[in-house]
């Protein structure tokens, strides 16, 4: 069911990554509208969890698997919600052809892609190899963002009228920046299920953020 989850929250991104890059609104409705059905296998997952817990008394390794499955499901969900609400900003950017390149957007979305793709890969194979690599990746998330953020804002220094798309774009890189924390809270939570130790609580940390005010993305 988590794998099952985690290939619909895989597909979203990707549709919400194509509808910035391709300008494909299809593809950001699509995305939007597979976001009950991550809702619903979170909800299956957690009864489904609460009754093991209740009639089976699981111990050591069988107990990690289940408390990490009830945080992992969480950790999709809102990777689902995240990419939801790109899709859905992505169909308020307006762009003229050459005004603001959109590179280092398609970069950091390619590696969230691939962190991802390996989160779900560590919870399939039990691979805490896999999920080391994830959490590693962290800092090279960051460091896109960071240096995302301030690419977009010299844009709106520059010309005013960039100001309205350059927000929108600067939300779905933070959308994307936390959906690259969500990929390694799974890695953390799949490392701790396979080996029973915990990854040190400080992760390898990006510059420091020139985004220090901006907001928390609205993921409804």
């Amino acid at each position: 069911m988590m794998a099952q989850m985690g290939g619909i929250v895989e597909n979203q991104v990707a549709l919400a990554l194509s509808a910035i890059a391709d300008r494909n609104e299809e593809a950001a409705e699509a995305a939007a509208r597979q976001d009950p059905e991550v809702d619903d296998l979170e909800r299956d997952v957690e009864g489904l969890s609460i009754r093991l817990l209740a009639l089976r008394s699981p111990m050591a390794g069988d107990l990690r698997e289940i408390v990490a499955a009830l945080k992992i499901t969480g950790d999709l969900e809102r990777i689902g919600d995240y990419a939801a609400s790109i899709a859905r900003r992505s169909l308020k950017i307006q762009i003229a052809e050459g005004q603001i390149s959109l590179s280092g957007l398609r970069s950091m979305g390619r590696l969230v892609q691939d962190n991802l793709r390996r989160s779900i890969d560590a919870i399939t194979q039990q691979d805490s190899n896999r999920a080391m690599e994830v959490w590693h990746s962290d800092r090279a998330v960051d460091e896109y963002y960071t240096a995302l953020f301030r690419e977009l804002v010299t844009y709106m220094m520059e010309d005013p009228r960039n100001i309205r798309s350059c927000t929108e774009l600067l939300f779905i890189a933070k959308n994307l920046e936390r959906i690259g924390d969500h990929a390694t809270n799974i890695a953390e939570r799949v490392f701790y299920a396979v080996t029973g130790e915990n990854l040190p609580s400080l992760r390898p940390r990006g510059g420091p953020a020139a985004a220090e005010g901006l907001p928390e993305p609205d993921a409804r």
